[in-house]
């Protein structure tokens, strides 16, 4: 008996606060970090009690996290993007390209990115995370990844951390 293929998406589903801009923004940026040897999470809760929009690992435990913004009203209505600098190696604002690099601040890299891909238009600067904040991030990164693939195999049965 052969059986029947399904899609899988390791994305989290949708919950309605990310538009489909910034949905899009997502994916390419995510592309774009997998070629450079990152692997990334959505929506990561992070110790603060904030969820990343995007964090990435690499196998050099380096970790950054990705702030999505989708239009001039959404930059300026957060405030809250300052408080992941305690949580990465480098910080990143990932957008369109009708979006202006110059109304990002300057201590943060900037990506420009669609649907199909991005690229790096900035470098952030590193801040290097202490040792105990990097084991904690690299935990919780590979706790949501697992929880993720689980709810595949076993969607009532697994709670998202």
């Amino acid at each position: 008996m052969e059986s029947q293929a399904r899609q899988v998406n390791l994305v989290p589903a949708p919950d309605r606060r990310q538009s489909e801009t910034a949905l899009a923004v997502a994916r390419g940026t995510a592309r774009m970090l997998h070629t450079l040897g990152f692997s990334c999470i959505s929506e990561l809760s992070l110790p603060s009690g904030r969820r990343a929009d995007l964090v990435a690992l690499n196998e050099r435990s380096e970790i950054w996290i990705v702030e999505i913004k989708s239009s001039i009203e959404d930059l300026r209505a957060d405030q809250k993007w300052p408080e992941y600098r305690s949580h990465c190696d480098r910080l990143f604002f990932a957008f369109t390209r009708e979006l202006s690099h110059e109304i990002f601040p300057l201590d943060t890299g900037l990506i420009v990115a669609d649907a199909y891909g991005a690229h790096l238009h900035r470098e952030a600067p590193e801040h290097r995370l202490p040792a105990p904040t990097r084991k904690l991030m690299t935990v919780r990164f590979g706790m949501a990844a697992a929880g993720r693939i689980n709810r595949l195999v076993d969607p009532q049965g697994h709670a998202e951390f």
